[in-house]
């Protein structure tokens, strides 16, 4: 078996059922009574979003993200938002936990993380949204998100190296390491294992100084979201790897 081959007999075995009827959004539609009940009048919509829109999910990291959109003239701030949407949820017999953006809840065994953001403006897409750690707030579009990392071609190697994260307990954000894997094969094509190795030479060589912003938003810096003590524990993670004698050491 070749490396490629093997690399696409994980990513088989980790493929996604993203249908209406698959069990991770019927966890997830278990939580639409609470959330409408919560916005009334000011829910604009709400869609999967990160991962599990873009094509990046694998099973073993099964979760979604559920963007909750609120009208542009939702009175509440943006931090009232974030904690009534918690409270909420507590209110409803779950047990979510404060993330930066999102509240995550665990529904029949699936992690779900929603996100609340409030429109800009009207007729627009562009979301306000609360960021916890800074006590702030940011822009953000998640359709451009999706759409960047949907239609960008580097899916298959985004799936391998979430894998390489998870399987190393890394705290690496998915939209942080979606645009590295990005960034990182800009103009390459060498194939799977090829490319995948090149990822993890980049995140050896040039993580640690390499400048990721939103294509979203150009004022928010995806790289300032890890401390660079978080950035050496990947590097050393990626050096690592590249001593491998065989895939099976590097992800599995």
């Amino acid at each position: 078996m070749t490396a490629d081959e093997y690399l696409r007999s994980i990513l088989a075995r980790e493929a996604v059922d993203t249908s209406q009827t698959s069990p991770v959004i019927r966890a997830a539609n278990a939580l639409y009574p609470i959330i409408n009940g919560w916005a009334g009048i000011y829910l604009n919509g709400i869609q999967p979003s990160g991962s599990f829109a873009k094509g990046t999910a694998n099973h073993s990291g099964t979760d979604i993200d559920l963007f909750i959109s609120l009208l542009s003239n939702t009175p509440d701030t943006l931090k009232e938002i974030y904690n009534t949407l918690f409270n909420a949820l507590s209110q409803n017999g779950h047990s979510p936990r404060k993330q930066n953006v999102s509240i995550n809840v665990k529904v029949n065994g699936y992690s779900v993380d929603l996100v609340p953001g409030r429109l800009q403006d009207p007729s627009g897409l562009d979301h306000s949204l609360y960021r916890r750690k800074a006590d702030t707030w940011t822009k953000t579009n998640i359709h451009t998100h999706i759409n960047y990392v949907a239609s960008c071609g580097r899916t298959q190697e985004t799936r391998v190296l979430k894998l390489w994260r998870n399987q190393n307990a890394l705290d690496f954000p998915s939209f942080y390491l979606e645009m590295t894997v990005i960034n990182a094969l800009a103009g390459k094509n060498m194939g799977l294992s090829a490319n995948v190795l090149h990822v993890l030479d980049y995140i050896k060589e040039s993580f640690m100084s390499a400048r990721v912003v939103d294509p979203a938003n150009t004022n928010n810096i995806v790289s300032d979201d890890l401390t660079d003590t978080e950035k050496r524990i990947i590097k050393s993670k990626a050096e690592q790897a590249l001593t491998a004698s065989n895939w099976g050491q590097i992800v599995i």
